[in-house]
């Protein structure tokens, strides 16, 4: 296997994502298990304190348009519930009221509670990563993350954050590349 050079943030040991399925949610250790970027994606151990963005990006300097923020929505149809997640810069917040109640084609789009955001994802509260969510949710990514060199996201759990190619976010299963989606 050719070596890739993991991305790296501030001092924080970068280890290969794929290697440490102990790290990370399940459901992200199951994707990242077979996701062909994966060779490429690094995670990084953090306080849980630390795990929301403003926390960390304040204790490590880092840029607000380098971390991605995914908050999962949904709406309903015609008695279809419809989920998408959507996963901006962190400098921005989701167009859910307009842009992506229109994508999911409902009359009204609502942030997931958080009980049934974590139970249904399989994923943590302040950890949840468009990484390893379930196949039949919408997964929209704001364009502007796909020109960072490396992208801070969740890793399904409080305690640790994937670092992510930015290009490489274009290669998740189910990824919808929206434009504004952030505003």
């Amino acid at each position: 296997m050719r070596h890739v050079s993991l991305p790296t943030i501030a001092d924080l040991p970068s280890l290969r994502a794929a290697d440490h399925p102990e790290l990370v949610a399940t459901p992200t250790a199951a994707l990242l298990a077979r996701w062909p970027q994966s060779a490429s994606v690094a995670v990084v151990e953090i306080d849980p304190d630390l795990a929301d963005t403003a926390a960390l990006t304040e204790a490590y300097d880092l840029p607000l348009a380098a971390s991605g923020n995914c908050v999962l929505v949904g709406g309903q149809r015609a008695g279809e519930e419809r989920i998408a997640a959507c996963v901006v810069p962190a400098d921005v917040r989701a167009d859910v009221n307009n842009l992506v109640r229109r994508l999911l084609d409902v009359r009204k789009a609502s942030f997931l509670a958080t009980e049934r955001a974590v139970a249904d994802s399989g994923m943590e509260y302040g950890g949840i990563t468009p990484v390893g969510l379930p196949a039949a949710w919408r997964v929209l990514v704001d364009s502007r993350l796909l020109d960072q060199p490396v992208v801070v996201l969740g890793s399904g759990v409080r305690r640790s954050k994937l670092l992510v190619p930015g290009a490489a976010l274009a290669s998740l299963p189910g990824v919808e590349i929206v434009e504004g989606l952030g505003r």
